[in-house]
């Protein structure tokens, strides 16, 4: 078992006897899969990263909408139509309106 390990250690089933290729190809075949299961994890860490932007982008225009909408409330309140129109020179009449009634001619 010693000599097993020391053989291991040293890299003798790499260089000599009739399995060497095989175990280059196995070594290759491993080293390719690690490189292929670390892109992938960079690529979701990545995906990750986006689509935290995106939710945060999402907040903030959901907040300018909000704010948005505030300030279209505010400006369709009878008050502040009478302020601007008052800047303009109109004014609320100060007589009632009332109702034309035309009577026709039968």
């Amino acid at each position: 078992m010693r000599k097993g390990i020391l053989d291991i250690l040293k890299g003798k089933f790499l260089v000599g006897g009739e399995t060497a290729p095989k175990n280059w190809i196995f070594i290759i075949f491993t080293s390719f899969l690690a490189a292929v299961m670390i892109a992938s994890s960079h690529s979701a860490d990545s995906k990750v990263h986006e689509i935290a932007a995106l939710n945060e982008e999402v907040k903030e225009l959901r907040s300018e909408f909000i704010d948005g909408q505030t300030d279209v409330q505010k400006l369709k309140l009878e008050s502040e139509i009478l302020r601007n129109l008052g800047e303009g020179g109109l004014y609320p009449s100060e007589n009632p309106p009332f109702k034309i009634r035309v009577k026709s001619a039968e």
